[in-house]
This record gives structure tokens, sequence and C-alpha cells, in this order.
């Protein structure tokens, strides 16, 4: 019991960006014994806990939990101010996150087997990359139709997907395999709905393309490729505005917006890779929205109505509750909510 509670007051404390001098100074003992609760040779008596609790901004049962579980190998999208302490409170974080996820469902007995149907597929190059989405689309049974709800379609195929939203605005997302098992993926759920979605099919691609070695700029473009292609295929965007064009409206940039949910960079960008635009022309948009802030915030206005929401965890909760797998007080730890706000909603 010592260990578990030793590591995960470790974890917390990497969680919340502190030192151990920090976390001594709050609880009004040395930094010794803050070093001596994390190597598991003191353990902190109950007021001490509550203490660690109020400061770290976690349940007590938290420090008490022996499901645990193992990140693999992660790939950030991330500025360069994106500091290594905060890279690894964010690990911290969506660990939580996806141990709370995964011990509901085991608690349901809930087992996946996912299956990545292109994992054998070699790219060779980054046209390949469109034969790849038309594939997975055709084995998701999705044709080329516009996708509403990317979360909801990417859980269908047992995919996890985690929002966060107390999290720094500099990350975007960020996809993984837990236990070397469960494909989850990991986004920034502050973004407008566009970018958030074209963000969980960019991390798709991280997930599930087998890329020929390359540098991370190459694998970023690759993935962003993927990303463009699933939301917007090329033969759709070509058959939406007809061909090779010389001027595009914004009233059809915003039409397509609103029925792909992708933004209007994001497409006119994708006009040019379908050939339907010059290199110019995308040149002279940028040019003409720098020097019009009133077009520049009417281009970046987000407009697609379908909320991209995770709910499957909430369900499932619930879900426990009912079967009376779980308690009031379970529930209410795992989605921090009162326990009457829990009641409430458990009206038959």
């Amino acid at each position: 019991m010592n260990n578990i509670v030793a590591n995960r007051i470790k974890n917390a404390r990497i969680l919340k960006c502190l030192s151990q001098q920090n976390v001594a100074d709050e609880l009004g003992v040395s930094k010794q014994m803050i070093c001596k609760y994390e190597n598991g040779e003191s353990m902190p008596t109950s007021s001490k806990l509550l203490d660690l609790s109020k400061l770290f901004g976690l349940k007590i049962d938290y420090f008490f939990s022996s499901f645990q579980i193992e990140l693999g190998e992660i790939n950030f999208r991330k500025k360069s101010t994106f500091s290594k302490k905060k890279q690894e409170s964010l690990k911290e974080q969506i660990k939580i996150n996806l141990e709370n996820y995964l011990w509901i469902e085991d608690t349901l007995s809930i087992d996946y087997n996912f299956k990545n149907s292109i994992k054998n597929c070699k790219i060779n190059s980054i046209e390949d990359v469109e034969n790849m989405v038309l594939k997975l689309r055709n084995e998701w049974n999705i044709g080329v139709d516009p996708i509403h709800n990317i979360i909801q379609l990417l859980e269908d195929q047992e995919i996890k997907v985690i929002e966060l939203f107390d999290v720094d605005e500099k990350f975007d997302g960020m996809a993984t395999y837990v236990n070397n098992k469960f494909p989850v993926i990991v986004v920034n759920g502050n973004f407008p709905v566009e970018r958030k979605r074209f963000t969980l099919l960019h991390e798709l691609g991280h997930l599930l393309l087998n890329l020929p070695e390359c540098n991370s700029k190459q694998e970023e473009n690759y993935c962003n490729k993927f990303a463009a292609e699933f939301l917007f295929p090329k033969n759709i965007v070509i058959k939406e505005f007809g061909g090779k064009r010389d001027r595009i409206t914004l009233t059809e940039l915003i039409s397509n917006q609103k029925k792909y949910g992708m933004s209007i960079p994001a497409i006119v960008y994708r006009l040019v890779d379908s050939g339907v635009l010059s290199k110019q022309r995308h040149t002279n948009f940028y040019k003409k929205i720098r020097f019009n802030p009133s077009l520049e915030r009417e281009v970046n206005q987000s407009r697609f109505e379908t909320p991209e929401k995770s709910n499957r965890f909430e369900s499932l909760v619930y879900r426990a509750l009912a079967q009376e797998n779980i308690s009031f007080s379970k529930a209410s730890s795992l989605l921090n909510k009162n326990i009457d706000s829990i009641k409430e909603s458990s009206l038959i």
C-alpha cells in the first residue's frame, strides 16, 4: 500500500508541475519528508493526505487506487515553448483520465479488440495516403459522405477519445496505445469544432498509418494529408467546386465549411492540393485577409453546427451506477460532480 500511495503522490506532484519544495511549503513539512513520502519510506497521516488531496485537486481515493496504466510512445504536436515539465504534467493528466475510463470498462466487463485494417499497407509517398483513406472509409462503411461527428465515429471503431479542457493552450492532441492494446486519441477540448475535428483525424493518422522512414516534419505532413483527405476527399472537392478555377467565392467556402466541418483556410489549402486553385491563388488569399481584419475574422469564424463531444465515459459511469456496479459516491468521484446531481439523473 505504501508504494501505491508513494507513486500517486509523486505523479500528482508532476501533474501540478510542483517541486518537492513547493509541496513541502504548502504542507508545512520538510522537503526531506516529501521525498520520504514519494519513496514509500513514510506514510502521510490522514490529515496530510487530506491536505495533499486539496493541494492537487484530486479525490482521496486517487491515492489508494492500484488500477494503473502504461502509456505507449507519445507523439506530441506541440510548439517549441511546450516545456518538458508541461509534457510530463500532461501525461499524468491523460493517465488519470484513462485509468478511470479503463477501470469503468473493467467494472462492466467490457473488452474490445481493435483492428487496424491498414496496418500492413505500406505508404511510399504522400499520394498513397489518398488510397489509405479510401480503404479505411470503405472498411468503416462510411463511403465518401460528410462525417457529422468524428468522435462518435472513432468511438464506434473502438478508439477511445479523451477531451482535456484544463490544459495548456499550446497542446493540440496526441495519440498512443495504452497497455499495448487500447488505441487512444487525446485532444484539446477548448478548440473550435473545425480544428478539433482536424486534430482528431491528424492523430488518427499517427495511430494507423504505416509510414516510411521520415523525419518528424514529414510525418506531420503525412498526417495532415490524412486528416484533410478524410474530412474532404479529393474527388469530392473537385465535384463540389467543379474542377480547376481562377476564383472562389466566400459563399462557396462557407457552404462547404458547414457541410464538411473543415475550416475555410484548410478548405482553401485543400483546393490547391486537389488542383482546383493554383499556389499563387493560395498566396493571394492570405495576402487579402492579412490586410482586411474584418474579412480575416469572417474567414476564421467557426460555423460547423454538429457538436464534437465525447460522452461515452459518462454514459458508462451511469450504466455502472444503474446496474449497481458502483456507488453514488464513486460515480461522483469519476465524473467530478456532486452526489445530488448524480442522484437527480437517476430517474428510473
